[in-house]
């Protein structure tokens, strides 16, 4: 129980930025036409991802109680299971984004493990201090 705790907390984080995300950046400054180049798709929808997933890997780490906490495995689970999850339901709902010589992939698949490393040492770091 206390996993989907963890995931739901994730879920609503997520969900919140990523709204959040969308109308007050990627739709006023993208548009529908996109970014032409990659140094705008970095800025205005590849780190405002970041954050996102940061956030939402640190809110369900936090609500991680112990003693499964101090388990590796369990704690990962607990953190990243809701961006990954998220990452996948976007995968299969936008197949042109699975070509694996295609830049978006990589770079989406970046902002995840990178977000879900920066939110497992956000939580350590407030954790232990």
């Amino acid at each position: 129980m206390t996993l989907v705790r963890c995931w739901a907390v994730g879920i609503v984080v997520l969900v919140v930025t990523e709204y959040v995300q969308m109308t007050l950046i990627h739709d006023p400054l993208v548009g529908p036409e996109g970014v032409g180049s990659f140094g705008a798709a970095l800025a205005l929808v590849h780190l405002p991802n970041l954050v996102c997933v940061v956030l939402a890997t640190w809110a369900a780490a936090r609500v991680h109680p112990e003693p499964w906490r101090e388990m590796p495995a369990r704690h990962l689970a607990a953190a990243c299971a809701a961006p990954a999850a998220a990452q996948g339901l976007l995968l299969s709902l936008r197949p042109g984004v699975l070509d694996l010589a295609g830049a978006a992939f990589w770079m989406s698949l970046g902002v995840l493990l990178a977000g879900c490393a920066v939110g497992v040492l956000l939580d350590r770091l407030v954790w232990t201090s």
